[in-house]
């Protein structure tokens, strides 16, 4: 960072008078802190990385108190860094405001391969930290044992379900994808049923597995009672609101079965509790049915559900999720973004898959492409019919995607920013930008990240959903650029 940089840091934090999700501010005038580890951990764990500023005293207002000795300190963080693994390589700059030094340093983030960054004096189950708001959180045992199944590759899919047996999977279901297996993989027509069927990691050493459960079993609950679909109707816009009658939920289920079933039992649930609007084109006479939520829309997303959530041993008390609000859809299934697929990429690059013999296995039961085209189909086909732009999250091992009933030009129930969503970052951006065009570096400050991180995390989203306005649009990557929301 410039001099310059360094003190438009400060002015910003100052005025917020808070920390943030990449903002640590620490006094140090009368030594280096002595725990640093929490915060070095938790900015290196996360992809925008963290700014640690020294010389500023928080319980003092944000008042320039400077730092006892800028060199003893930058060696001192170099020591407690050198005990993170990996090691922490940190950048440090500086600047003076009223003949008091302030020091910043930048912590950058670790490859998702390393992560998570833990101090090793405590080791990873104890010594990993997640940012959270302007705080940094032990990680949950689930949170490091996510970054190690990608690491490792391991495939919770294909673990042996030891009390089911060959019985507990449908003959006729097994012999209807065999056919259909054998039909396009000529090589594997040339074996017996049951080499096929250890191939293809439905059974490993005549055991069912998770994936072959899941997918032919007679009935996958007895066994995982929770790997289902808990689908309600709430009448509201918010969790715990009630109806006229104090009911607080119209309608609620659980959908139980192999993934086939599930799929088709969550549909027919959606389409049953969402209407369908009917209009006479005025030209042809023609009747037009215009449901809630698009159907091929809504079959993607359970779809994209069921065949990605997390089967680890973490996560099998967790359903998945299907709530119907009265102004939205919303589907959460256990487990986050698998591999290196970031939020702001989902639908753009390939990603890794969580599933791969579940997934393979449901293109040839016919009931999915596996092309990766599920997220850009949903993209393009709200888009085309008018309608608001899908909203995906990933939370601390959660992935969420919500349907807005109204259309692309805003009218949405409740025109609130609230009303459609937006996380608090979000908002803020909105807000800042209302009537005031800004540019990156203004809404990176605001927000107290780097500009790069705030354009691919929070602008370039809130343009493509139509919430900011580029006010040079013909050039969209021009250094003028501003936006505005209007």
């Amino acid at each position: 960072m410039t001099s310059q940089e360094v003190l438009d840091l400060v002015k910003d934090v100052q005025a917020k008078k808070a920390e943030s999700q990449t903002i640590e501010v620490k006094a140090a005038h009368f030594g280096c802190p002595k725990r640093l580890y929490d915060t070095l951990s938790s900015f290196s764990n996360q992809d925008a990385g963290g700014i640690i500023v020294f010389g500023l005293d928080e319980e003092a207002n944000f008042n320039v108190v400077g730092v006892y000795d800028a060199q003893d300190l930058q060696k001192h963080v170099t020591e407690q860094c050198d005990q993170m693994s990996p090691v922490v390589r940190a950048v440090f700059s500086s600047a003076l405001i009223n003949g008091k030094q302030i020091v910043t340093v930048e912590i950058p983030a670790v490859d998702i391969t390393d992560r998570p960054c833990f101090y090793a004096g405590k080791g990873r189950t104890h010594g990993s930290y997640i940012r959270v708001g302007d705080a940094d959180k032990p990680m949950t045992e689930y949170e490091i044992y996510s970054y190690e199944a990608y690491r490792k590759k391991y495939q919770d899919e294909l673990t042996p379900v030891e009390r089911a047996g060959v019985s507990a999977l449908s003959q006729q279901s097994l012999s209807r994808y065999l056919l259909a297996l054998k039909a396009t993989k000529p090589n594997l027509a040339q074996l017996d049923d049951q080499a096929v069927l250890e191939l293809m990691s439905v059974f490993h050493d005549n055991v069912p597995t998770i994936a072959g459960l899941m997918l032919f079993g007679t009935y996958p609950q007895a066994f995982f009672p929770q790997l289902s679909v808990i689908a309600t109707v709430i009448p509201g816009t918010e969790p715990g609101s009630v109806g006229d009658d104090g009911a607080r939920f119209s309608d609620n289920r659980r959908i139980e079965g192999t993934l086939s079933e599930q799929l088709e039992a969550t549909l027919a649930f959606i389409r049953t509790n969402t209407r369908v609007s009917t209009t006479i084109d005025q030209i042809t006479g023609q009747r037009i049915d215009r449901p809630d939520y698009p159907v091929e829309v809504v079959r993607e997303l359970v779809l994209n559900a069921l065949i990605h959530r997390d089967y680890s041993v973490h996560t099998q008390g967790m359903p998945i999720q299907v709530q119907i609000f009265s102004n939205r859809l919303v589907i959460t299934n256990p487990g986050g973004l698998y591999g290196r697929l970031a939020i702001d990429e989902l639908g753009k690059v390939q990603p890794d898959t969580r599933n791969p013999v579940i997934a393979t296995a449901m293109e040839t039961l016919g009931e999915t492409e596996n092309r990766y085209s599920g997220i850009p189909t949903v993209r393009r086909i709200m888009s085309e019919q008018g309608r608001p732009a899908p909203l995906f999250e990933t939370t601390r091992g959660e992935f969420r995607a919500t349907l807005f009933l109204g259309n692309a030009a805003g009218n949405i129930n409740d025109h609130s920013v609230d009303a459609i969503a937006l996380g608090k970052a979000e908002q803020k951006v909105v807000a800042f930008c209302q009537d005031i065009p800004r540019s990156r570096a203004e809404i990176a400050r605001m927000l107290g990240v780097q500009p790069a991180y705030a354009m691919r995390r929070y602008v370039t989203p809130l343009v493509e959903r139509g919430l900011l306005t580029l006010m040079i649009p013909e050039t969209p990557r021009s250094r003028s650029q501003r936006y505005v929301a209007r």
